[in-house]
């Protein structure tokens, strides 16, 4: 088990040095922030120092060591465009993020639970084919383009909703349904599958033979069984939100991470956009490593596995 443990940090802990190896290089590759923080007039003297000053006159590798040591310390730089340490304003953000990440989730089980029971319950009817369909064209549909439809339906249209920014949870809904929109698909296979395999089994067969209710059967006994595959991705999932609420975070101008880390990359502020990308891979990560875990603790047969 702590073999399998330290295989599993080991992991981690390259994929983080690579991700952070890499987003190092590629944002030096869009161009000298100097450009954009010194005005147009500004002297060839005057831009040598600033660079002098962040630091961008020395080789890549020494930029990449000194970013590596800091960062270990906690300190991943100061921000070129709020003028503030980058990890203290992603923390800023980060409850923003979390709540969205979170009603993301929440509205793709709430979808994907049901559909994905009744798809199994009814196996071949209209209601399958439905759920598969539907589940299908979630998958189809990029997040910017569920967000722009639900802004040009709710908002403009009926006006229901609001169109962008927060602050109350009507400001929440719409981004909330296009960032879960996507993972319903995946969802719904998972629930699917995992309850037609418990449907089919021995004890779901006697208890209808004792005449058992059919509701009490799927809902209480099967879908119980049936929901650990479910449980034990759902931290990769919430993981994969936190990550991915870059486009929709914008869409729907929502103060979080995302929004600030693509800002960030439009200032060329390299700090912020180096600690949102080693944020989420950590975040990643440890995330993934619990899941891995989770197995063990919520089935005891994966712990021979493991």
């Amino acid at each position: 088990m702590w073999t399998y443990i330290l295989k599993r940090l080991l992991h981690g802990l390259f994929s983080i040095i690579g991700a952070s190896l890499l987003i190092f290089v590629i944002t030096r590759l869009t161009g000298d922030p100097v450009a954009m923080l010194l005005p147009p007039e500004a002297t060839e003297e005057m831009v040598r120092q600033m660079r002098a000053t962040l630091g961008l006159d020395r080789p890549i590798w020494e930029q990449y060591l000194i970013f590596a040591s800091h960062a270990l310390q906690g300190d991943l730089g100061m921000s070129y465009r709020w003028e503030m340490p980058a990890l203290t304003l992603l923390l800023d953000r980060l409850p923003a993020t979390i709540q969205l990440a979170s009603a993301g989730l929440l509205f793709s089980i709430s979808v994907a639970v049901p559909l994905g029971v009744l798809s199994a319950v009814y196996r071949g009817s209209w209601i399958d084919r439905v759920g598969k369909t539907l589940a299908m064209a979630g998958q189809a549909m990029p997040n910017f383009w569920v967000g722009l439809i639900l802004i040009l339906v709710f908002s403009v249209s009926l006006g229901w909703l609001p169109a962008y920014g927060s602050g109350s949870f009507r400001h929440l809904i719409l981004p909330a349904i296009a960032l879960g929109s996507y993972p319903v698909a995946a969802q719904t296979r998972i629930v699917r599958s995992s309850m037609l395999d418990v449907l089919d089994s021995d004890y779901i067969k006697m208890g209808r033979i004792l005449g058992a209710s059919e509701s009490v059967l799927v809902w209480k006994y099967a879908f119980r069984n049936a929901a650990v595959p479910l449980i034990t991705v759902l931290g990769v999932y919430f993981a994969a939100m936190l990550g991915g609420t870059f486009v929709v975070e914008v869409i729907f101008a929502w103060p979080g991470v995302g929004r600030t880390v693509v800002e960030a990359v439009f200032a060329r502020d390299f700090p912020v956009v180096q600690a949102g990308v080693l944020f989420t891979s950590v975040v990643f990560v440890t995330v993934n490593l619990l899941v891995d875990l989770s197995y063990g603790v919520i089935d005891p047969r994966a712990r021979v596995n493991v």
